[in-house]
């Protein structure tokens, strides 16, 4: 009915149709991943990643459906003259550069008493980054499985 050439074209176009299809699939897995909201109203991989990259310090106050973290006063045992409070609040339910924002309090100590001290931009910006990762490897990792 068909000749070999046209057959073979038949063959690969529809062999392209039907991969189009399957990829459209998978965009919306991965889609839906990126905005995966449960039940604690925020998106839970930059919930997980936050808990995470402040496990080491005390929580002060957690919030899942505000999406606030707040740690309590947090001494390094290198610099016991020093301690950090930080807050991380996720601003939005999609994995999203901007969806994070984290506040830092820093106070040294002087003569006994606490004074608060200027917080570095870098050290604000390097939270951010981490939990951004976290939960960047945290979605790759369920979209994969």
């Amino acid at each position: 009915m068909f000749t070999r050439p046209l057959r073979t074209v038949l063959a690969l176009a529809l062999v392209a149709g039907l991969a189009a299809c399957g990829g459209g699939r998978k965009a919306d897995k991965t889609d839906l991943a990126a905005s995966r909201v449960t039940t604690i109203g925020v998106n839970s991989y930059l919930w997980r990643a936050t808990l995470d990259a402040l496990s080491f310090m005390p929580l002060a106050q957690t919030d899942s459906n505000g999406g606030v973290v707040v740690t309590d006063w947090y001494v390094n045992p290198q610099t016991p003259a020093e301690r950090v409070k930080v807050t991380v609040s996720i601003l939005d339910q999609d994995l999203r550069a901007d969806a994070v924002r984290v506040a830092m309090q820093r106070q040294v100590n002087q003569g006994g008493n606490w004074v608060a001290a200027p917080v570095q931009a870098s050290s604000v910006q390097k939270l951010e980054d981490i939990i951004l990762t976290k939960a960047r490897d945290l979605r790759r990792a369920q979209v994969v499985d």
